[in-house]
């Protein structure tokens, strides 16, 4: 049983739910905004990945993230800068930013997904006691602490794209 089960746990249900959310939206409805203060479905989904694969890659192991690692950058049309992560975009960044087509979005969610399941998966409980600095945080803090952070982070924003899809489409989220 691995140290960090009951997080897989936690992350495995949310992305049955986004996978769920997902399924039969086009390239059009990723990119739809519901209203000029709010991020589409592509958005949070390109920004949920950013995150995770930041954490994992970047943070926790020192070692290339898959956006970089990968050429996922490219195949989205932007910077290779590791920490673009729509951290701090304004309302008009958000708006101007043109997703890449689904099936793209999806290939970089399945790597993240497979990265985090890998990881998560090779940790023992002294990986998760162990003691880091994550800038721009100065104190301290477990693994498990930084991997509580950022899985809070993936299932709240696996919540919205869950209802974006709801609003749009009706159910297709619950599962």
């Amino acid at each position: 049983m691995p140290a960090a089960e009951s997080i897989i746990i936690a992350l495995n249900r949310n992305w049955a739910m986004v996978d769920a959310a997902l399924e039969g939206l086009d390239d059009e409805m990723l990119a739809r905004q519901p209203a000029d203060q709010c991020n589409s479905i592509a958005w949070i989904l390109w920004h949920m990945n950013r995150v995770v694969d930041s954490f994992i890659h970047t943070r926790l192991r020192g070692i290339p993230q898959s956006w970089s690692r990968d050429g996922w950058y490219q195949k989205f049309g932007m910077s290779e800068d590791p920490e673009d992560r729509g951290v701090g975009w304004t309302s008009q960044q958000v708006a101007e930013w043109n997703p890449p087509a689904g099936e793209v979005q999806l290939g970089y969610y399945h790597a993240v997904i497979a990265d985090t399941r890998k990881y998560l998966e090779s940790l023992s409980q002294a990986d998760l006691d162990k003691q880091v600095v994550i800038p721009p945080v100065a104190e301290p803090r477990t693994v498990a602490a930084v991997v509580g952070q950022w899985t809070w982070d993936a299932i709240s924003h696996g919540g919205q794209i869950a209802y974006l899809r709801g609003l749009y489409k009706g159910m297709g989220w619950h599962v």
